[in-house]
C-alpha cells in the first residue's frame, strides 16, 4: 500500500488497494471454493436418522393414539386439614380486608379503621409466612448445602 502525500496512512485508491488484497488472497488459494454468483447453491439432502435416533412413533401416530385413548391423570392427593394457627392467619386477613373495604359495616370511622386494617393485614401475612414449613413433614434427610 502506498501512503498519501499529505501524510495520512490511508491508501490513495481504495479500489486498487482492495484489488491488491483480493489478488494476494487468491494466490494463497483462499476463495477458490466459493460458489459463483450465477450458480445457485444446492443444499445437501438431510440424512435419515439411524440407530437410536429413529423415532418409534411419528407425529401423526401420536395424534391418532391421543384420539383413541385419552390420558387420564391420577387423582390428586387430598388437601391437608387446616390447623388452628393457619385459620388464625386467614381470620386476620379477612378482618383486615373487612376493615379496609367497609368500616361503616361495623360502625368505625375510616380514620380509625384504615390503620387497624393495615395492621391486621400485615399481622395475618406475617403469621402465615412464619408458619410455612421448610420441607415436607417427616423428612429427616439432608438436602446438601443450602444458601
Amino acid at each position: 500500500m502506498t501512503k498519501r502525500p499529505g501524510g495520512s496512512d490511508g491508501p490513495e485508491d481504495v479500489d486498487a488497494a482492495f484489488a491488491e488484497i483480493v489478488a494476494d488472497l487468491e494466490r494463497e488459494g483462499i476463495g477458490s471454493s466459493v460458489v459463483e454468483d450465477d450458480v445457485p447453491p444446492v443444499a445437501p439432502a438431510p440424512e435419515e436418522p439411524t440407530g437410536w435416533r429413529v423415532p418409534d412413533v411419528t407425529w401423526i401416530d401420536a395424534v391418532e393414539a391421543e384420539e383413541d385413548g385419552h390420558f387420564v391423570p391420577p387423582e390428586p392427593p387430598p388437601l391437608p386439614r387446616l390447623r388452628a394457627g393457619t385459620l388464625f392467619g386467614i381470620l386476620l386477613l379477612a378482618v383486615g380486608v373487612l376493615l379496609l373495604a367497609g368500616p361503616q359495616l361495623i360502625g368505625l370511622a375510616p380514620r380509625v379503621a384504615t390503620p387497624l386494617s393495615l395492621v391486621s393485614l400485615a399481622a395475618g401475612i406475617g403469621w402465615l409466612v412464619l408458619r410455612t414449613r421448610r420441607g415436607p413433614p417427616d423428612s429427616d434427610r439432608d438436602d446438601g448445602a443450602q444458601i
